[in-house]
């Protein structure tokens, strides 16, 4: 069955900006465009005329044919080549017709297609016409007249004016940027989502990171149409593929769900060594993965500049902090600098990839899709809200995280927060602390609390990205409290209940959980004020338990 289409008909003068808006309606939101020049051509050819691909032709061309046909020929032409034309009309079933010169034109249009006809009028005052004209050379494609004085000669588009007064709405594009009037055209034929429309949930990690992330993510992800993620190649995040794979930059839901896009937003910090790796491992094609424009490149010299935090307060020395330091002063650019500011659209590697975040995720809501937004470490090692200094360099909040990805606060259906039953913090390898924690623990307690060997606490228990050995200690209920509120949490998604009881390892359902770990799940919900939506039991494809409502 074929899409009903609707038809975006634009008319005004020669050089009024009617192809340019074609063009982008085209390229933005895939329309099918149809010229009135190539109706007329194909008229021609039908009967054996001979039409030169002259301006002066063309115009009275076209005016014979508005009296044949009083004006059905534009009509009759769409619906020729809709009836054949076999693929279905991409995007927002947007028909172009590019343009009509003439009131029946428009009326035979609206008499075929009805309401699904939105007539849009551009206009601009007659010097800057006659300037545009004299600029455009032989770009039409036609021979052009000597003036675009003796263009409006012509008895057809010196009325082509009138039809403003019956436009559904009519633009001036000298006072409107050719994006301006994409935009303007694009909320007249309502391609923009409802603002009540709420589009996205977000997974924000409640501790210092290392939560189980990666694992929530992986098991949510094929409900959603896009996936994004936001930070830097510090946050490792592991999924549980055949064999365990930890996302740096991707999405954790990239191979969960091979049918979503997957978007990088603009406030993430790249290790193009990194990245790249990371798309090849993961089988990500060209036209599956955006990144954004914006996003910040991590140099070498940002890697030696962070070489003495991760003796002092634990970082993982990625780069991350020194190269958006970099780019905060980066605007007094000198070009002296032995290290200027590179973004993804500077990396000629990154130039298939490069798309804005914004017109993907306009695009997605407009189209109802779901999003899910990851993002990375934890609440206590934001740059505000942490213990500073022993904190990331950016802020892991709800908020910072929409920030970073240029989601507003109205489109958040659902925030999770993600905690762990223990909380942990990297250890330091040297003689600094990488941060307080309350009432640190041993490895050796948490394994006689739970029955799961020491060992194997200890040999899993290290940092994703650093290796390096994890320090835990009690959960921290008012670290919870904090979490929750700053957040916004709707839901908690509390992880690594096997370190309560390793019996939990068995549960497929929630009255399977050992009493104390039902007991636990209780607590966290008075404290954190929202429900415990989904439960980890373990490392694996088949780890969650998931009593959402939703």
């Amino acid at each position: 069955m074929k899409t009903r289409p609707r038809l975006v008909v634009i008319s005004g003068p020669v050089g009024s900006g009617k192809s340019t808006l074609a063009r982008r309606l085209v390229s933005r939101y895939g329309a099918f465009d149809i010229r009135t020049q190539d109706l007329m051509r194909a008229h021609a050819v039908a009967y054996d005329k001979e039409l030169p691909l002259e301006r002066r032709a063309l115009q009275e061309y076209g005016e014979q044919l508005d009296i044949d046909t009083g004006g059905g020929w534009v009509a009759e032409g769409v619906a020729k080549l809709l009836d054949q034309r076999d693929e279905p009309i991409d995007g927002h079933g947007l028909i172009v017709v590019d343009s009509v010169r003439a009131h029946h034109q428009v009326e035979r249009l609206r008499e075929a297609y009805g309401a699904r006809v939105t007539h849009i009028h551009l206009n601009a005052p007659e010097s800057v016409l006659g300037e545009r004209y004299a600029e455009r050379g032989d770009a039409s494609g036609l021979v052009e007249l000597d003036s675009y004085t003796e263009v409006a000669q012509n008895k057809t588009e010196s009325a082509v004016g009138q039809l403003e007064s019956e436009a559904d709405i009519t633009i001036d594009t000298q006072r409107n940027l050719p994006g301006d009037v994409e935009t303007r055209a694009a909320a007249a034929l309502g391609l923009y989502a409802s603002r009540t429309d709420k589009l996205v949930d977000v997974l924000i990690g409640a501790q210092y990171g290392s939560e189980g992330k990666g694992n929530i993510a992986f098991y949510l992800a094929p409900e959603y149409d896009v996936l994004v993620r936001v930070g830097g190649p510090n946050a490792g995040h592991k999924v549980p593929l055949p064999t365990p794979y930890t996302h740096r930059l991707l999405p954790s839901g990239s191979r969960a769900n091979l049918a979503a896009c997957i978007v990088i937003g603009p406030g993430a910090t790249l290790s193009l060594e990194v990245l790249m790796r990371e798309i090849a491992e993961s089988g990500v094609e060209v036209d599956r993965l955006s990144i954004d424009p914006q996003c910040m490149i991590i140099e070498n010299a940002d890697l030696d500049a962070e070489a003495q935090l991760v003796g002092k307060i634990g970082s993982t020395g990625k780069g991350g902090g020194a190269a958006a330091a970099r780019r905060i002063m980066g605007r007094h650019y000198d070009e002296a600098s032995e290290t200027p500011v590179r973004l993804a659209r500077d990396v000629q590697e990154l130039v298939p990839y490069v798309r804005p975040t914004g017109e993907i995720l306009d695009d997605a809501f407009a189209r109802g899709h779901r999003v899910l937004l990851e993002g990375t470490q934890g609440t206590g090692l934001s740059l505000y809200h942490g213990s500073y200094p022993h904190v990331t360099s950016r802020d892991t909040t709800t908020a910072g995280t929409l920030a970073e990805a240029g989601i507003g606060i109205h489109r958040v259906r659902r925030v999770i927060i993600v905690a762990r039953t223990y909380p942990i913090r990297v250890k330091n390898p040297d003689e600094g602390t990488s941060g307080p924690m309350s009432q640190e623990l041993s490895w050796e307690e948490i394994a006689r609390r739970s029955g799961i060997p020491e060992e194997e606490l200890v040999k899993q228990e290290k940092g994703s990205v650093s290796n390096n050995q994890r320090r835990v200690a009690e959960f921290d209920w008012q670290m919870l409290r904090r979490a929750s509120e700053i957040n916004g949490a709707t839901d908690v998604a509390l992880t690594f209940t096997d370190y309560l009881d390793i019996g939990n390892r068995d549960a497929r359902r929630y009255e399977q959980l050992s009493p104390k770990t039902i007991d636990f799940i209780e607590e966290v919900e008075r404290v954190a004020g929202v429900p415990v939506s989904l439960l980890g039991t373990r490392f694996d494809i088949r780890s969650v338990i998931d009593r959402r409502q939703w």
